[in-house]
């Protein structure tokens, strides 16, 4: 196949032009094309520039912001700390007929009443933990303790909600299990918010299992596991986002505030321990992580 004459040299071979002309006219096009494009490109650098100054504004008032949320919340969480202490202490000298004796009625009265301050004291602890944790004031205070005994701890503390629920706490633990190292009372506060988790999102008649066993070569592996109404795969990430309810409407059947899972998370994160979770829709979800042993020197 024959190659297609350019038309420059069309034009030069018909007498239309001579070539210096030719090629004056194809060096100022180019000489156009490199200013235009060098206007294009700093066009486009200061536009780029202009978007990274917006954006780096628009960053900071972000952060300001979520610095005021974290303060007013941690603010208010503490200042509601005062009353609630006076609200539980009349409580209790109430129930304690400390007062004056109770009718039966007004008894059943004050134990609700008593319930409610317990459940409003948890979601407070919530909310300091939390603003803590964005802050980075998450103290972790690592020491070698009984893991045995908070387990106990935490199942007791959940046993009468688990029984009113009619949900069979069943526990495949060893009183033999060795020493770990971590924070005591956030690993504590860790198992007991899982196993309310669990509780709550299970029916009536089902059973929680919580397993903890020795691994090899030094960690014991703890494991939650319920026959609630479980996660989808591509949600599981979620239930770990603070103030996040999976059910979000106005209407949900579940309470709470959706801090539990996030704090667990951050507990373990400073622990550097990761959080496993196996959900399957309507068959129920477990929770596993390890933590480390006892290290004889």
């Amino acid at each position: 196949s024959s190659s297609v004459p350019l038309i420059g040299q069309i034009l030069i071979d018909m007498g239309v032009i001579d070539r210096s002309v030719l090629d004056q006219a194809v060096t100022e096009q180019i000489m156009q094309l490199r200013s235009a494009l060098q206007e294009s490109n700093q066009e486009l650098e200061l536009r780029v520039h202009q978007r990274t100054e917006a954006l780096q504004i628009a960053l900071t008032k972000l952060s300001e912001l979520d610095k005021l949320k974290s303060n007013f919340i941690s603010n208010i969480s503490h200042e509601l700390r005062t009353p609630l202490t006076h609200i539980k202490g009349y409580l209790e000298l109430f129930i304690n007929n400390s007062l004056g004796f109770l009718s039966v009625d007004q008894e059943s009265a004050i134990k609700v009443m008593i319930k409610a301050s317990e459940r409003l004291e948890k979601l407070i602890d919530d909310l300091i933990l939390f603003t803590s944790s964005e802050r980075g004031e998450l103290n972790i205070q690592p020491e070698y303790f009984r893991l045995y005994e908070i387990l106990l701890t935490a199942i007791t503390r959940l046993s009468i909600k688990a029984r009113d629920k009619k949900i069979t706490l069943e526990k495949n633990v060893t009183s033999e299990l060795p020493l770990v190292y971590a924070d005591k009372n956030k690993i504590e506060w860790v198992l007991s918010e899982l196993l309310d988790n669990a509780i709550k999102f299970s029916p009536e008649n089902t059973k929680v299992i919580i397993t903890a066993e020795i691994l090899e070569p030094n960690a014991v592996q703890i494991t939650i596991q319920d026959n609630g109404i479980g996660i989808q795969q591509e949600k599981i990430q979620e239930i770990f986002e603070p103030f996040h309810q999976l059910d979000g409407s106005p209407t949900r059947k579940y309470g709470g505030t959706g801090l539990g899972l996030s704090l667990v998370r951050e507990i373990l994160k400073s622990h550097r321990i990761n959080i496993n979770v196996n959900s399957q829709i309507n068959k129920g979800s477990s929770f596993q992580f390890s933590l480390p042993t006892y290290i004889p020197q």
